[in-house]
């Protein structure tokens, strides 16, 4: 005789903002125009930072990566949202909510990490200027924005299910 529970979950139940049926597609407008909102400041930053030849700097470099994960986070959780505000079947599979769990993940360990990135760089500018540009430099930049992704991405991995 086995024991224990051999309940196997495939499909979760998702509790809403509200239950209440008249507030459904209020609530979707105002979460999408906060989402689109979100999504046009962090392509703003990104097309700024990326085409003006004055923003090329590691400030800018890491700001501009800032808001690429800014915008990923935001993509991960939003739309599976939007979604459960006008269906009425409010479920996600396993693997969905493993797949949005593992991204949150990894876009907010980034996040953590290329904040720590940004004071490193601005305390190194303010603390070390004349030797800014040799702490500081464009490999360097790249080094540290790699590690914060790959950072993210571990953790993502050893953590989701």
């Amino acid at each position: 005789m086995v024991s224990g529970n051999l309940t196997h979950v495939t499909e979760f139940v998702l509790m809403g903002v509200s239950d209440r049926p008249e507030l459904q597609i209020p609530l979707f407008l105002l979460f999408l125009l906060i989402y689109g909102l979100t999504v046009t400041g962090n392509l703003g930053i990104i097309t700024l930072t990326s085409v003006d030849s004055r923003l090329q700097t590691p400030m800018y470099f890491f700001l501009r990566h800032l808001a690429v994960i800014n915008l990923d986070n935001s993509t991960v959780i939003a739309p599976k949202m939007l979604v459960n505000f006008l269906v009425s079947k409010k479920t996600t599979s396993y693997y969905e909510c493993a797949t949005q769990l593992g991204g949150f993940l990894v876009f907010t360990v980034a996040e953590i990490f290329m904040q720590e990135v940004m004071a490193y760089d601005r305390y190194v500018v303010i603390c070390n200027p004349l030797l800014y540009m040799v702490v500081v430099s464009r490999r360097i930049c790249l080094l540290l924005v790699s590690l914060t992704y790959l950072y993210g991405f571990c953790t993502a991995i050893v953590v989701t299910p």
